[in-house]
Protein backbone atom coordinates (compact mmCIF):
# COMPACT_ATOMS: atom_id res chain seq x y z
CA UNK A 1 0.00 0.00 0.00
CA UNK A 2 1.35 3.30 -0.49
CA UNK A 3 -0.47 7.15 0.28
CA UNK A 4 -4.18 6.22 -0.89
CA UNK A 5 -6.41 8.88 -2.39
CA UNK A 6 -10.26 9.47 -1.48
CA UNK A 7 -12.54 10.66 -4.03
CA UNK A 8 -15.22 13.16 -2.44
CA UNK A 9 -18.64 14.18 -4.92
CA UNK A 10 -21.87 15.27 -3.83
CA UNK A 11 -24.92 16.80 -5.63
CA UNK A 12 -25.78 20.58 -6.31
CA UNK A 13 -27.59 21.33 -2.61
CA UNK A 14 -25.88 18.61 -0.86
CA UNK A 15 -23.42 20.69 1.05
CA UNK A 16 -20.02 19.40 -0.50
CA UNK A 17 -18.76 22.62 0.14
CA UNK A 18 -19.36 22.48 3.89
CA UNK A 19 -17.95 19.07 4.17
CA UNK A 20 -14.48 20.79 2.10
CA UNK A 21 -14.57 23.53 4.69
CA UNK A 22 -14.12 21.13 8.11
CA UNK A 23 -11.66 19.02 6.11
CA UNK A 24 -9.67 21.73 5.42
CA UNK A 25 -9.86 23.17 9.11
CA UNK A 26 -8.93 19.70 10.14
CA UNK A 27 -5.63 19.89 8.04
CA UNK A 28 -6.69 17.62 5.49
CA UNK A 29 -4.98 17.73 1.80
CA UNK A 30 -8.02 18.51 -0.79
CA UNK A 31 -7.20 18.78 -4.20
CA UNK A 32 -10.43 20.85 -5.96
CA UNK A 33 -10.75 19.02 -9.58
CA UNK A 34 -13.03 22.60 -10.52
CA UNK A 35 -10.31 24.85 -9.30
CA UNK A 36 -7.56 22.86 -11.48
CA UNK A 37 -9.79 22.66 -14.34
CA UNK A 38 -9.92 26.78 -14.26
CA UNK A 39 -6.12 26.82 -13.58
CA UNK A 40 -5.08 25.09 -16.83
CA UNK A 41 -7.09 26.80 -19.38
CA UNK A 42 -5.94 30.38 -17.92
CA UNK A 43 -4.94 32.52 -20.55
CA UNK A 44 -1.40 31.66 -22.55
CA UNK A 45 -1.37 27.75 -21.28
CA UNK A 46 -1.63 24.50 -23.52
CA UNK A 47 -4.74 24.53 -23.32
CA UNK A 48 -6.01 27.98 -24.10
CA UNK A 49 -4.53 28.11 -27.14
CA UNK A 50 -5.32 24.61 -28.28
CA UNK A 51 -9.40 25.53 -27.16
CA UNK A 52 -9.18 29.28 -29.06
CA UNK A 53 -7.91 26.86 -32.16
CA UNK A 54 -10.71 25.11 -32.34
CA UNK A 55 -13.54 27.08 -30.89
CA UNK A 56 -12.15 30.42 -31.90
CA UNK A 57 -11.90 33.72 -30.12
CA UNK A 58 -15.31 33.82 -30.23
CA UNK A 59 -15.56 32.49 -26.79
CA UNK A 60 -12.74 35.28 -25.44
CA UNK A 61 -13.59 37.79 -22.29
CA UNK A 62 -12.46 40.98 -22.83
CA UNK A 63 -9.68 39.85 -20.23
CA UNK A 64 -8.70 37.17 -22.81
CA UNK A 65 -9.77 34.35 -20.33
CA UNK A 66 -12.58 31.89 -21.75
CA UNK A 67 -16.21 32.72 -21.51
CA UNK A 68 -17.37 29.69 -19.75
CA UNK A 69 -20.81 29.88 -20.49
CA UNK A 70 -20.17 30.32 -24.25
CA UNK A 71 -18.15 27.60 -24.70
CA UNK A 72 -20.67 26.08 -22.47
CA UNK A 73 -23.67 26.59 -24.44
CA UNK A 74 -21.51 24.91 -27.24
CA UNK A 75 -20.46 21.64 -25.97
CA UNK A 76 -23.89 21.60 -24.28
CA UNK A 77 -25.76 20.46 -27.76
CA UNK A 78 -22.85 19.56 -29.34
CA UNK A 79 -21.52 16.36 -28.07
CA UNK A 80 -18.41 16.00 -30.79
CA UNK A 81 -17.71 19.58 -29.14
CA UNK A 82 -17.42 18.00 -25.96
CA UNK A 83 -15.52 15.11 -26.42
CA UNK A 84 -12.80 17.25 -28.36
CA UNK A 85 -12.88 20.01 -25.11
CA UNK A 86 -12.25 17.06 -23.58
CA UNK A 87 -9.18 15.66 -24.92
CA UNK A 88 -7.76 19.23 -24.98
CA UNK A 89 -8.65 19.80 -20.94
CA UNK A 90 -8.52 16.46 -19.57
CA UNK A 91 -4.59 15.20 -20.04
CA UNK A 92 -3.92 18.86 -18.58
CA UNK A 93 -6.18 18.58 -15.37
CA UNK A 94 -4.62 15.33 -15.19
CA UNK A 95 -1.00 16.55 -15.01
CA UNK A 96 -1.56 19.38 -12.03
CA UNK A 97 -3.58 16.79 -10.05
CA UNK A 98 -1.27 14.49 -9.94
CA UNK A 99 1.80 17.48 -9.69
CA UNK A 100 -0.19 18.41 -6.23
CA UNK A 101 -0.65 14.37 -4.98
CA UNK A 102 3.04 14.04 -5.73
CA UNK A 103 3.35 17.45 -3.33
CA UNK A 104 1.74 15.63 -0.72
CA UNK A 105 3.14 12.44 -1.04
CA UNK A 106 6.57 13.99 -0.41
CA UNK A 107 4.93 15.83 2.79
CA UNK A 108 4.01 12.75 4.06
CA UNK A 109 0.48 13.46 4.21
CA UNK A 110 -1.89 10.06 4.97
CA UNK A 111 -4.29 10.56 1.93
CA UNK A 112 -5.20 13.12 -0.63
CA UNK A 113 -8.96 14.08 -0.81
CA UNK A 114 -9.90 14.25 -4.39
CA UNK A 115 -13.15 16.89 -4.64
CA UNK A 116 -14.57 16.25 -7.89
CA UNK A 117 -18.43 16.95 -8.45
CA UNK A 118 -18.47 13.70 -11.30
CA UNK A 119 -17.08 11.66 -9.69
CA UNK A 120 -19.70 8.84 -9.83
CA UNK A 121 -20.68 9.68 -13.01
CA UNK A 122 -17.70 9.61 -14.13
CA UNK A 123 -16.72 6.00 -13.44
CA UNK A 124 -13.61 5.32 -14.42
CA UNK A 125 -11.82 7.89 -12.02
CA UNK A 126 -13.44 5.39 -8.49
CA UNK A 127 -11.59 2.93 -10.08
CA UNK A 128 -8.33 5.25 -8.43
CA UNK A 129 -9.69 5.72 -5.22
CA UNK A 130 -9.34 3.86 -2.12
CA UNK A 131 -12.40 4.91 -0.56
CA UNK A 132 -15.38 7.13 -1.93
CA UNK A 133 -17.01 9.50 -0.11
CA UNK A 134 -20.56 11.16 -0.68
CA UNK A 135 -22.08 14.17 0.90
CA UNK A 136 -25.82 13.42 0.86
CA UNK A 137 -28.86 14.98 2.00
CA UNK A 138 -32.35 13.53 1.48
CA UNK A 139 -34.23 14.90 -1.50
CA UNK A 140 -36.58 17.61 0.04
CA UNK A 141 -33.82 18.86 1.98
CA UNK A 142 -32.19 19.37 -1.36
CA UNK A 143 -34.51 20.66 -3.24
CA UNK A 144 -35.65 23.64 -0.43
CA UNK A 145 -32.00 24.51 -0.39
CA UNK A 146 -31.43 24.88 -3.90
CA UNK A 147 -34.52 26.84 -3.86
CA UNK A 148 -33.49 29.19 -1.47
CA UNK A 149 -29.80 29.62 -2.55
CA UNK A 150 -30.79 30.28 -6.20
CA UNK A 151 -34.09 31.74 -5.75
CA UNK A 152 -35.42 29.28 -8.46
CA UNK A 153 -38.94 28.22 -8.38
CA UNK A 154 -39.91 24.34 -7.60
CA UNK A 155 -39.87 23.23 -11.23
CA UNK A 156 -36.70 25.03 -12.05
CA UNK A 157 -35.40 23.73 -9.06
CA UNK A 158 -36.73 20.29 -9.85
CA UNK A 159 -34.92 20.34 -13.48
CA UNK A 160 -31.68 21.23 -12.31
CA UNK A 161 -31.68 18.58 -9.70
CA UNK A 162 -32.97 15.92 -12.37
CA UNK A 163 -30.00 16.31 -14.52
CA UNK A 164 -27.84 14.79 -12.05
CA UNK A 165 -27.06 11.47 -11.40
CA UNK A 166 -30.16 10.78 -8.04
CA UNK A 167 -27.94 10.95 -4.54
CA UNK A 168 -29.68 7.84 -3.93
CA UNK A 169 -27.96 5.74 -6.71
CA UNK A 170 -24.43 7.00 -5.64
CA UNK A 171 -25.30 6.48 -2.16
CA UNK A 172 -25.19 2.68 -3.08
CA UNK A 173 -21.28 3.40 -4.90
CA UNK A 174 -19.45 5.06 -1.89
CA UNK A 175 -17.60 3.55 0.66
CA UNK A 176 -18.45 6.32 2.97
CA UNK A 177 -21.87 8.35 3.22
CA UNK A 178 -21.83 11.75 4.87
CA UNK A 179 -25.76 12.69 5.55
CA UNK A 180 -25.77 16.10 5.92
CA UNK A 181 -29.99 16.58 6.36
CA UNK A 182 -29.84 18.06 8.98
CA UNK A 183 -27.66 20.75 10.72
CA UNK A 184 -23.90 21.59 11.30
CA UNK A 185 -22.91 20.33 14.37
CA UNK A 186 -24.30 17.04 12.86
CA UNK A 187 -22.28 17.11 9.40
CA UNK A 188 -19.33 18.05 11.39
CA UNK A 189 -19.32 15.24 13.68
CA UNK A 190 -19.53 13.03 10.99
CA UNK A 191 -17.14 14.54 8.97
CA UNK A 192 -14.30 14.67 12.38
CA UNK A 193 -15.46 10.50 12.42
CA UNK A 194 -14.60 9.83 8.72
CA UNK A 195 -11.31 11.73 9.52
CA UNK A 196 -10.19 9.44 12.44
CA UNK A 197 -11.27 6.70 10.48
CA UNK A 198 -8.94 7.54 7.66
CA UNK A 199 -6.13 9.05 10.20
CA UNK A 200 -6.27 5.35 11.83
CA UNK A 201 -5.90 3.06 8.57
CA UNK A 202 -2.84 1.22 7.93
CA UNK A 203 -3.28 2.26 4.00
CA UNK A 204 -0.82 5.11 4.90
CA UNK A 205 2.24 2.89 6.84
CA UNK A 206 4.27 1.71 3.68
CA UNK A 207 3.95 5.63 2.17
CA UNK A 208 5.98 6.95 5.68
CA UNK A 209 8.58 4.77 6.09
CA UNK A 210 9.01 4.96 2.02
CA UNK A 211 9.00 9.06 1.99
CA UNK A 212 12.81 9.36 3.70
CA UNK A 213 14.55 7.46 1.17
CA UNK A 214 12.09 8.33 -1.95
CA UNK A 215 12.44 12.04 -1.64
CA UNK A 216 15.98 11.98 -2.35
CA UNK A 217 14.83 10.79 -6.43
CA UNK A 218 11.65 12.71 -7.96
CA UNK A 219 12.22 9.88 -10.50
CA UNK A 220 11.68 7.38 -7.31
CA UNK A 221 8.56 9.25 -6.10
CA UNK A 222 6.96 9.24 -9.87
CA UNK A 223 7.67 5.61 -9.88
CA UNK A 224 5.87 4.88 -6.86
CA UNK A 225 3.08 6.88 -7.92
CA UNK A 226 2.62 5.33 -10.61
CA UNK A 227 2.90 1.99 -9.93
CA UNK A 228 0.05 2.65 -7.12
CA UNK A 229 -2.30 3.95 -9.57
CA UNK A 230 -2.06 1.42 -12.06
CA UNK A 231 -2.19 -1.47 -9.12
Amino acid sequence: SAMFLVGLSGGIASGKSTVVAVLRELGCAVIDADVIARLVVQPHSKAHQQILQHFGTEILLENGEINREALGSIIFSQPEKRRLLNSITHPEILKEMLKQILKYFVLGYRYVILDIPLLFETRGLTRLMKYTVLVYCDPPTQLARLMKRSGLGVAEAEARISSQLPLEEKRRWATHVIDNSGDWESTRRQVLQLHTRLEDSLDFLWARLAVGAAVAGLGGLVFLLVRHFIS
